[in-house]
C-alpha cells in the first residue's frame, strides 16, 4: 500500500516498500542481464554463479539494477492505488532498507491539473462579418492575368512606369567605385521599388543603348555602413526594354483560365471561393476568441513540466514540417537569427494556450455526458484511412489499442468544443 502526501497544487509523494521476495526477483532479472560483463578467474565470461561476483564486487553489485526493475511495476500500482494521472517522470528516492530487505522508495510527481469548468454555455464573442468586396475578385484575376502574361520585346519607345529592363550598371562615391556597386545583365522591374531611392523612376524616358547618370542617396541604416546616408552615382546602360503584356478581362478569358463560359460565371465562382475561405477563417476566429474567453473563466494552474512536453510537441512537429521541405532546425533558426532557447520561449502561451483548452474540454465532455459513438469512430477512421490512401481495415488493424484511444479522446473533445460552440451567442 502507498502513503499520498499532497505537497501542493499537482504535485504529491508517494512512499511505497519493495518486498524482499520482489528486490530478490529483480536481483535474479539483473544478474541475467549483466553475467556477461563480468570476468571472474576459473569462469567462462557469462558462466560466474551469481553468488562468486557478489562475494567479489560487493553484495549489493546487482542492486541498483534490481531496483529499477522492481519499482516501475510498483509505481505504476500506487498511481493507480490513488487514481493519479501523472504527467511527469518521477523524482525517485531511496528513503531506506529495513532488517528484513524491504526497500522504501518516494517519488514526487506531478499530476494532471483537474478542472470543474463553469461558465461554458452561452460565451458571448464579437459579431465576425463575412464579405466579399469587388477589389478582392479583381485581384484575384489580375493574378491570373500576370500568371497568363507574354513577354514583349520594345524597340521603338524610352522605357516606361512597369517595363522590365535589362540594365549594366556601376556606381560611383566620390568619384571613386564602390564595392557591391557594379553588375551587369541586371533585369529590373521599373515601379518595383527594389533598387534604392529614386533609381527606377530616373530611367524613365531613356532609350536602349542610353547610358544614364542616376543619382541616390543611401538611406540610414543601410546593412553596409560605409553607404549609410551617402549620397552616390550610377552609370547606367540600358541593353533591353520589355514588358508584360496582360490578356483582356473578357469572356474569351475566362473560358481559357477556367471551365465557365463567360467572364460573369467566372467572377461567380471567385466570389463563391472566397466567400467559403473566409466563413472558414470566421469559424476559426469564432472558435479562438470562445476558447479564449473561456480559458479567462476557468484559470488553470498547469504544472511547468506539461508546458514544457507540449513545447516539445510543437517543436517535433514543426522539425518535420521543415524536414518535408529539406531544412533542418538548427539551419532555420539561424537563417531567423534565433537560438533554441529563445525560439522555445516564443512557443510558451500558445503551449498553455493548447493545454488548458484540451483540459477544459476533457472536464466539459465528462460533465456533459459527451459520448463518442461506434459511428464516430467509424466516420474518424475512414477519413484517417482516406488520407493516407490505404484500405480501411487494414488502416484500423495497424493501430494499437493507445492509439484508437487517443483517436476517441480527441473525438470527445472535438465534440466538446462543439458543444461550446453551438452555445456560444453572437454579440
Amino acid at each position: 500500500m502507498a502513503i499520498l502526501e499532497k505537497l501542493e497544487a499537482n504535485k504529491a509523494k508517494l512512499t511505497f516498500d519493495i518486498s524482499k521476495e520482489k528486490i530478490e526477483e529483480g536481483t535474479k532479472q539483473a544478474y541475467n542481464k549483466n553475467k556477461s560483463r563480468f570476468n571472474i578467474p576459473g569462469f567462462r565470461k557469462g558462466k560466474a554463479p551469481r553468488v562468486i561476483i557478489e562475494a567479489q564486487f560487493g553484495k549489493n553489485v546487482f542492486f541498483e539494477d534490481a531496483i529499477n526493475y522492481c519499482i516501475p511495476p510498483a509505481l505504476s500500482e500506487a498511481y493507480k492505488e490513488h487514481g493519479l494521472d501523472v504527467v511527469s517522470r518521477p523524482e525517485l528516492e531511496i528513503d531506506g532498507i529495513s532488517e528484513d530487505g524491504v526497500v522504501t522508495v518516494s517519488a514526487v510527481v506531478f499530476t494532471k491539473p483537474v478542472v470543474d469548468p463553469v461558465d461554458y454555455i452561452g460565451i458571448r464573442y464579437p459579431k465576425i462579418e463575412v464579405s466579399v468586396s469587388d477589389d478582392e475578385i479583381d485581384a484575384v484575376i489580375e493574378k491570373e492575368r500576370e500568371q497568363n502574361s507574354r513577354i514583349v520585346i520594345v524597340e521603338d519607345r524610352p522605357v516606361i512606369d512597369k517595363d522590365i529592363v535589362t540594365i549594366d550598371f556601376e556606381g560611383f562615391m566620390d568619384g571613386v567605385p564602390f564595392e557591391g556597386g557594379s553588375g551587369e545583365g541586371y533585369e529590373l522591374a521599373i515601379g518595383s521599388n527594389s533598387f534604392i531611392d529614386n533609381f527606377e523612376g530616373q530611367l524613365i524616358g531613356h532609350s536602349i543603348g542610353e547610358t544614364v547618370v542616376v543619382n541616390v542617396n543611401f538611406p540610414e541604416g543601410y546593412q553596409e555602413e560605409s553607404l549609410s546616408g551617402k549620397p552616390a552615382q550610377f552609370n547606367v546602360t540600358i541593353n533591353e526594354i520589355k514588358y508584360k503584356e496582360l490578356p483582356d478581362v473578357d469572356d474569351d478569358f475566362a473560358q481559357d483560365v477556367s471551365e465557365f463560359e463567360n467572364l460573369a460565371q467566372y467572377k461567380g465562382s471567385i466570389k463563391e471561393t472566397l466567400l467559403k475561405q473566409k466563413q472558414k477563417d470566421a469559424e476559426t476566429e469564432k472558435e479562438n476568441k470562445v476558447m479564449d474567453a473561456l480559458i479567462e473563466k476557468n484559470n488553470i494552474d498547469i504544472p511547468e513540466v506539461m508546458i514544457e512536453n507540449q513545447i516539445d510537441n510543437i517543436m517535433g512537429q514543426f522539425e518535420d514540417r521543415l524536414s518535408a521541405q529539406g531544412l533542418d532546425l538548427q539551419t532555420y533558426l539561424h537563417y531567423i537569427g534565433k537560438d533554441m532557447d529563445a525560439y522555445r520561449g516564443e512557443q510558451r502561451d500558445y503551449a498553455r494556450k493548447q493545454i488548458s483548452s484540451m483540459l477544459i474540454l476533457e472536464a466539459i465532455g465528462e460533465k456533459e455526458n459527451i459520448e463518442i459513438t461506434d459511428t464516430d469512430k467509424d466516420e474518424e477512421l475512414e477519413k484517417a484511412a482516406k488520407h493516407y490512401s490505404v484500405d480501411v481495415d487494414k488502416f484500423k488493424s495497424s493501430l494499437r489499442d493507445n492509439d484508437l484511444k487517443n483517436m476517441a479522446d480527441e473525438l470527445k473533445v472535438r465534440k466538446s468544443l462543439k458543444f461550446v460552440l453551438d452555445s456560444a451567442i453572437e454579440e
